[in-house]
């Protein structure tokens, strides 16, 4: 009876996983043998581990990866592609979080941005890191309906408060003068307070020829630049390419 009390209570605390524990202590002889902190130290191990696994989840679905089986361990270190393993490695430990530091991931059509950009996601929400990720034209669109609606400042602050922001088909095509000016706002919203990931097919340089109006491109290349790691992929032939002539093959 007073077993059944105490996880009654258990429940109606929130300690579900606790409370299956003890249940199962309770109807396991070999538990007898252990000591009263060893128990509890099992009980309060079971509670913790899935509520950590249940916010590693939340993180994960909050952050809207379209790749959730993306890990830098999995990363395809062709020759070809000059990727430094180290250099990943040591990114997926997230200390550029930490330092308030960007990455630009730089390559071809297709050759393997979003899965690295998704993989540094996946490694930050590991390290408990809140993390979103949104493709740029896709943002833009978000901003000028909240422009519509009221809800821009709000839209900025979460963008603000974000750990790690994954902006992939970065300046793929020249922005209009009001989608420039969104872009230095969230620029200027990040500076030092967070890290951004952005995908893009185009240089640095490149840049201000999609950005228009040269004193908006100067504020956001200054705001990115130079806060910034880099990732250059080479190969001639794109990913998506490259393993279909292996299924194939």
């Amino acid at each position: 009876m007073l077993n059944q009390e105490t996880i009654s209570k258990m429940n109606d605390m929130h300690l579900t996983t606790m409370s299956k524990a003890f249940k199962a202590q309770t109807e396991d002889s070999l538990i007898a043998s252990l000591s009263f902190e060893e128990r509890v130290g099992m009980l309060v191990d079971a509670e913790w581990t899935a509520r950590k696994n249940n916010r590693l989840k939340r993180l994960i679905y909050a952050a809207g990866f379209p790749d959730t089986g993306a890990c830098v361990e999995n990363v395809e270190y062709l020759s070809d592609r000059g990727l430094d393993k180290a250099k990943l490695l040591k990114f997926a430990a997230c200390d550029y979080i930490a330092e308030k530091r960007n990455i630009l991931i730089m390559a071809a059509t297709g050759g393997g941005k979003t899965y690295i950009a998704c993989a540094l996601g996946m490694a930050a929400c590991r390290n408990y890191y809140t993390v979103k990720y949104i493709r740029l034209p896709e943002l833009l669109a978000e901003l000028a309906l909240a422009k519509s609606n009221g809800t821009y400042k709000a839209l900025l602050k979460k963008l603000k408060q974000v750990h790690l922001l994954i902006l992939d088909d970065w300046l793929i095509y020249p922005l209009k003068e009001a989608e420039a000016h969104d872009v230095l706002e969230i620029a200027e919203a990040r500076y030092k307070k967070g890290s951004t990931v952005f995908c893009s097919q185009v240089d640095v340089g490149g840049w201000y020829d999609n950005l228009g109006e040269s004193i908006v491109a100067d504020a956001i290349c200054d705001r990115i630049a130079h806060e910034s790691y880099r990732i250059v992929i080479g190969g001639n032939d794109s990913m998506r390419k490259r393993k279909g002539l292996v299924e194939e093959g």
